[in-house]
């Protein structure tokens, strides 16, 4: 099988951004493109494929992959995928309860030991099961969905994550991310799929599963690499977290339709049925869910501890620290337009 087209975004203080194909052990830059949305967009206008775009534009400066990757460049790498524009016109969301593992450590979390009954988040796990993947053309189950924010809150390979000083804890979720622009007449176009760390709040969340809404809005990586591929039919991974020299836990995961309840048609039409979600040139990164994360374990993330996200044929792995803020939380007081 022919490997896939690997893309990232690169940033240099002097030369500005720029884009580059990942040729191992090697990253060659494209000329006059600044983003992957302005070469996706280019091919959604143009109507071309986007390899063409990549052959014309390929340039022969290369960058050392390795230094790049480990900080040790001037050339920074940043999120797989944004809107460069504007910020806020990108939307981070993700459905939830798609693997069974993810939903037994909810319904660990959740269960109500005076009552032997379902959880609802084992209820929703269960629809999707028997109506998440239904025949070509037809709806499914809706899964669960959550919003995490814009833009803003994306972060790159060797960012750190951080935990806010309203937040209670901070830990990782080993996913994939599928990325999406919706073209100038209102269609979602996929443009590939990136390794992501979908940081949530889980000590939150386990307050009350109603918190969960609250617990995901918080910083999450994307990257290193966008991956110009049509399957996400069955990915092997590895999920480990590190102090210091020590691996304090990993473990083996696994996603794509084969390894999870719904179906991807059946995720993207119940996310991109909304109208608002299907704005003019809007961005989305969308995360389908994990099946494995640390905090089930009883891990405790602390600042400087590092967080490791690997898939297969999804490029180099995705490794982000933690930050815990030491600040005390402030009140943020609104204003009114009639005070003075």
């Amino acid at each position: 099988m022919e490997e896939p087209t690997r893309l990232v975004q690169l940033i240099h203080s002097e030369k500005g951004r720029k884009v580059a194909v990942v040729s191992e052990p090697y990253l060659i830059l494209l000329n006059e493109v600044s983003s992957i949305y302005q070469l996706a967009l280019s091919s959604i206008d143009s109507g071309g494929s986007i390899h063409s775009l990549l052959e014309q534009h390929l340039s022969t400066d290369q960058l050392e992959y390795d230094s790049v990757y480990d900080g040790k460049s001037e050339w920074k790498l940043l999120p797989s995928f944004d809107n460069p524009d504007i910020v806020s016109n990108c939307i981070v969301t993700g459905t939830g309860l798609t693997h069974l593992n993810s939903a037994m450590n909810r319904d660990v979390m959740h269960q109500n030991d005076a009552e032997n009954l379902l959880t609802d988040s084992m209820k929703v796990y269960q629809w999707g099961v028997e109506g998440g993947k239904p025949k070509d053309g037809e709806i499914g189950v809706q899964p669960e969905w959550f919003y995490k924010g814009t833009g803003a809150i994306l972060k790159g390979h060797g960012e750190k994550l951080t935990v806010p000083a309203f937040g209670n804890d901070g830990g990782e979720e080993p996913e994939i991310a599928g990325i999406y622009l919706v073209d100038r007449k209102g269609q979602p176009v996929r443009i590939g799929f990136t390794t992501g760390n979908e940081f949530s709040d889980h000590v939150m969340e386990k307050k009350n599963y109603l918190y969960l809404a609250p617990s995901k809005l918080r910083n999450c990586s994307i990257g290193p690499e966008l991956v110009l591929t049509e399957d996400f039919s069955d990915l092997n991974g590895q999920v480990s977290v590190s102090r210091g020299d020590e691996e304090l836990w990993s473990a083996a995961i696994k996603t794509g339709e084969e390894n999870m309840a719904h179906s991807l048609a059946n995720l993207e039409y119940h996310h991109f049925k909304y109208p608002d979600h299907r704005q003019h040139l809007q961005v989305h990164v969308h995360f389908f869910g994990t099946g494995a994360f640390s905090f089930g374990a009883g891990i405790n993330l602390q600042t400087g501890d590092q967080m490791k996200v690997e898939w297969e044929r999804m490029g180099r792995p995705l490794v982000n620290s933690i930050e815990v803020s030491e600040e005390k939380e402030e009140f943020i007081r609104v204003n009114q337009i009639l005070c003075h």
